[in-house]
C-alpha cells in the first residue's frame, strides 16, 4: 500500500498516478451504460493499454474488482460521469466566451484536448508528472488520435515552480485563460491548496475562468478509520485514503469570491438530481461522499 512522502513521484500505475487509471476505468464503465452521462472514447483505450486488471475491468472480466462488486464503485462511476460532464460544459462555455488558453492541472488521463471541439487558435496546456504524460501521449499516438487544439505538455510536479514552467511553455498571463483542478485538491495539504489558488489568481487576467472540484474534509475519526481499514484490506483494492490529505484551505467558491472572482458553487447532489440520477441512501459511505463534494466555477472580474 502506497504512502505519501514530501518528494514522492509516480508513473501511471503507482501511487497517485494509478488514480488516473481508476478515473479512466470509471469513465469507460459510464460510457457502457445505456444512457451515460458522458462518453469519453479514450478512457477504455487507456485501460486496455495499461493491461492487467484495468483491461479486464473494462472487458467485464473482473467481477471481483471493487468498481464492479461494491455499491461504492457504482456510485463512483456515476460520480465520474457527472463530474466529467459538468467540466466539459464549463470548458465549452469558456471557449464560447472567447478563451483560447486552457490549463489542465494534474492532467492525468484527461482527454479533452482530443475529444472536445475547440475553436481555432486554442492551446491546451497539460501539467503533470513526466511519466504520466509520456504514457498518455504514447497510447493516444498508437491509437491514431489527433488533438483538436494545439496541445502542450508541461512536465512538472505541482509542488515545484509550475507557474514558471507554464510560462516557459508559451502561456501568456496577459490573455484570458480557463483553468481546471479536477480531482486534485484532495491530494494536496491545505497550505498547498492555498498556494495553488494564489498561483491561478496571479496568472489569470480579467475574463479568465476557473473550475474546481471541492470537498469538505471527513471527520478526523472517520478518516483515520477509513485509512486503517484500507491499510488492512486483503482484497487487492486500489489505495485511496493512503494517498489523500483530509484538509481544506477554504471553500473554493469563497476563496475566489474574496479575490475578486464571481463564483458559483453547485452541490454534487443537486447536479446529480438535475440529471435524473438517484442519490445513494442516506447514511451510507456513498451518500457521505456525494454530500461532501461540490463543483465550483468562477470568472475573474
Amino acid at each position: 500500500m502506497a504512502v505519501r512522502t514530501d518528494n514522492d513521484t509516480w508513473d501511471i500505475t503507482t501511487s497517485v498516478g494509478s488514480t488516473a487509471l481508476l478515473v479512466a476505468a470509471s469513465r469507460a464503465l459510464e460510457a457502457q451504460k445505456p444512457q451515460p452521462l458522458t462518453i469519453d472514447p479514450y478512457a477504455e483505450v487507456f485501460c486496455r493499454a495499461a493491461g492487467g486488471p484495468w483491461a479486464d475491468l473494462v472487458s467485464g472480466n473482473a467481477a471481483d474488482h471493487q468498481l464492479r462488486s461494491a455499491d461504492f464503485g457504482t456510485c463512483f462511476v456515476t460520480f465520474q460521469g457527472a463530474r466529467t460532464r459538468f467540466f466539459d460544459d464549463y470548458f465549452r462555455a469558456a471557449a464560447k466566451a472567447g478563451v483560447r488558453q486552457i490549463v489542465v492541472l494534474a492532467a492525468g488521463l484527461d482527454s479533452r484536448a482530443y475529444r472536445l471541439e475547440w475553436p481555432a487558435g486554442t492551446t491546451v496546456f497539460e501539467l503533470d508528472q513526466p511519466q504520466v504524460l509520456d504514457f498518455k501521449r504514447e497510447v493516444l499516438a498508437a491509437h491514431g488520435a489527433v488533438p483538436r487544439a494545439e496541445r502542450r505538455e508541461v512536465a512538472v510536479d505541482l509542488r515545484d515552480d509550475w507557474p514558471h514552467a507554464l510560462r516557459d511553455s508559451g502561456f501568456d498571463p496577459r490573455l484570458p485563460s480557463a483553468w481546471i483542478a479536477e480531482g486534485l485538491l484532495m491530494y494536496l495539504p491545505a497550505t498547498a491548496q492555498g498556494q495553488l489558488f494564489a498561483d491561478i489568481d496571479s496568472l489569470a487576467s480579467a475574463g479568465s475562468h476557473a473550475a474546481i472540484e471541492d470537498g469538505v474534509p471527513m471527520e478526523d475519526d472517520a478518516f483515520r478509520a477509513a485509512r486503517e481499514e484500507e491499510l488492512n484490506a486483503t482484497d487487492g483494492r486500489n489505495p485511496f485514503f493512503q494517498l489523500v490529505y483530509n484538509e481544506q484551505v477554504a471553500p473554493a467558491g469563497q476563496w475566489f469570491s474574496v479575490c475578486g472572482w464571481t463564483a458559483s458553487t453547485t452541490e454534487l447532489s443537486d447536479y446529480l438530481r438535475s440529471k435524473g440520477v438517484d442519490l445513494p441512501e442516506d447514511g451510507t459511505l456513498e451518500a457521505q461522499m456525494v454530500d461532501r463534494i461540490s463543483l465550483v466555477s468562477a470568472v475573474k472580474n
